[in-house]
């Protein structure tokens, strides 16, 4: 079922309030994705525990398998039963069409990634079509993030080194992240400063001090994506400079998974396998507590 129109500006304005509790109270709204409902019930579950205000999201992927609308519902229904403050992000949009999809569903948050979807976009390219999401945007409200280079890696366990030559061509560059800003009007902007999407073997190194000009520079919102095997300590830290969302995923999918497979050899001849759910509901929501603490969102919701 749709949500109503009054509604979705009622949540956008929400969540317009909480990323402005966020910058002025140094702390960060967590971004966990969600296969499922039982990652769905982690999120929520830890927002409750730590009475801290969340974003819940879904790339292409996760949309499509789930549906817009259902996602919508499942939240405002989880919402309700557990009140809890969450909003929803709709992560990596990779085309005009798939963001407004999602505004017009009611997600408070979107996220459009020309240049994740087409490596070889032009900076001319990736402007229009972003500042079309900004105009669209309007209709509800919605928070537009975006940016103009391409992240590397992807949500997954990976087995390769970090090639940290490799990764520094992409890193954010203060004066055009400004002028990004400037020309397409967006509320977030996803700076690279060593994030990248997935877990590697071993730990991610953020650029702080690159992380600082980039505050100074820009007047709007800081993300950080692939927020995954990040030492806590940057979080921290970062938090502290002045993100306002960090984006969690492969650490989520990765207890995910562990926990369903012990829990499955240990449990052969059960095949009601919503019955062995609790432990991997826990173990996500275990992952999901910990950033709370590491971005410094407990005790900060709203309900």
């Amino acid at each position: 079922m749709a949500t109503n129109f009054a509604k979705m500006r009622r949540d956008c304005a929400a969540a317009r309030e909480a990323f402005d509790r966020a910058r002025k109270g140094h702390y960060a709204l967590g971004a966990f994705n969600l296969d499922n409902q039982e990652t769905l019930k982690a999120v929520v579950n830890a927002a409750k525990a730590k009475n801290a205000p969340v974003l819940v999201e879904v790339s292409k992927g996760e949309a499509d398998a789930l549906g817009l609308d259902n996602v919508r519902d499942l939240v405002d229904n989880y919402k309700a039963d557990y009140g809890v403050e969450m909003y929803i992000n709709l992560d990596h949009s990779p085309t005009v069409d798939d963001a407004i999809a999602g505004i017009t569903a009611g997600f408070e948050c979107i996220h459009i990634d020309i240049s994740q979807a087409d490596h070889n976009a032009t900076d001319k390219d990736i402007i229009a079509k972003t500042k079309q999401v900004v105009k669209a945007a309007k209709l509800t409200g919605a928070l537009v993030e975006a940016e103009p280079h391409y992240f590397g890696g992807s949500s997954n366990l990976h087995t390769e080194k970090i090639d940290y030559e490799e990764i520094k061509k992409y890193f954010t560059k203060p004066e055009e992240a400004k002028k990004f800003v400037e020309q397409t009007g967006i509320d977030t902007y996803a700076a690279a400063i060593g994030n990248l999407h997935g877990h590697y073997p071993v730990p991610k190194v953020l650029h702080l001090d690159l992380l600082k000009e980039i505050r100074a520079a820009l007047d709007c919102n800081i993300s950080l994506h692939g927020g995954s095997g990040t030492p806590g300590h940057y979080f921290v830290e970062a938090v502290k400079i002045g993100v306002t969302k960090i984006n969690i995923n492969s650490d989520m999918r990765i207890a995910y998974r562990e926990t369903l497979e012990r829990v499955l050899s240990e449990n052969k001849t059960e095949y009601a396998v919503v019955k062995l759910m609790d432990q991997v509901i826990e173990a996500v929501q275990k992952v999901v507590e910990k950033k709370l603490d590491d971005f410094n969102s407990a005790g900060k919701a709203r309900i």
